[in-house]
């Protein structure tokens, strides 16, 4: 199994005639395929897209799943299928193998699981189907983040801006930060999160924040005339422009600057308003 940087579309041009060595095992993003099949094969053709400036990977995997090497054992396969018991999903579930959504007949039949090991994984599909219908927060169950980034690829542009994608779990990070943060995450993007069964039995209780974020300490330049009033004046001044900001009054603002109130005056008092960071 490799995989390539290509759409499906290029790829299965290189695969036109050879489809009894080798064929496209996934679908993982708009210019992400794994091709799997007999090695000779499936190195040649990724060979090829190499040769082109392509990246190209060989996964480390025991077999070539979802390729023509999988045929001989289907009809076993189907077998141990055939004598399990399937009940229909109590959520939602779209299909790897046809990259919609699944219903309950199908999901409970033999036949789709037999597919579901011959047939090419269309998680791009998939991603986008959940979009389709209105998922902007997406969780990946794992013990790593690899999906989450292809999932990104896969939201079209305006949606990916607007959608949110977390591992739940990260290799090179403890189990229970890399959940916590995960869920923190989740949590400032509106997602529910049941914070009393997070923290059950760990002795957590909420605490009060400041509710203002000014400190309300002047960092203003003093003119001579202001500094030789005194602090009643300087307190003053400092009540007066306090007051503007945190009511919005752009003319009070300017007023308390002690700047035109005209044009000029209002886009210095929005600019105290509204800091370049903030643009």
């Amino acid at each position: 199994m490799v995989a390539v940087e290509a759409s499906e579309e290029e790829v299965s041009g290189s695969l036109a005639g050879r489809e009894a060595e080798v064929s496209v095992a996934a679908v993982n993003g708009p210019t992400a395929v794994v091709i799997a099949g007999d090695e000779a094969a499936a190195l040649e053709i990724a060979g090829q897209w190499a040769e082109r400036g392509r990246k190209t990977r060989r996964l480390r995997v025991s077999h070539a799943f979802h390729s023509p090497r999988m045929e001989a054992m289907l009809d076993d396969f189907r077998g141990v299928v055939s004598g399990l018991s399937f009940r229909a999903p109590s959520i939602a579930l779209v299909s790897n193998v046809t990259g919609e959504a699944a219903d309950a007949a199908e999901v409970c039949s033999p036949e789709y699981w037999v597919r579901h090991v011959r047939e090419a994984v269309r998680f791009a599909d998939g991603v986008r189907a959940l979009e389709k219908l209105g998922v902007t927060r997406f969780v990946e169950v794992g013990p790593d983040g690899v999906l989450s980034a292809m999932a990104r690829d896969c939201l079209v542009a305006d949606a990916g801006s607007a959608s949110v994608v977390v591992p739940g779990l990260r290799k090179d990070r403890p189990e229970v930060q890399a959940l916590t943060a995960a869920l923190a995450e989740l949590h400032v993007h509106g997602v529910a999160v049941g914070w009393e069964q997070v923290f059950a039995g760990r002795g957590a209780r909420k605490v009060e924040l400041p509710t203002y974020a000014f400190q309300r300490q002047r960092y203003w330049l003093e003119d001579r005339a202001e500094s030789s009033g005194g602090s009643g004046a300087v307190d003053s001044v400092d009540a007066r422009f306090w007051d503007a900001v945190e009511r919005e009054d752009l003319e009070a603002l300017a007023e308390a600057l002690d700047v035109d109130g005209g044009f000029a005056g209002r886009v210095a008092a929005r600019a105290v308003l509204v800091p370049p960071s903030a643009a």
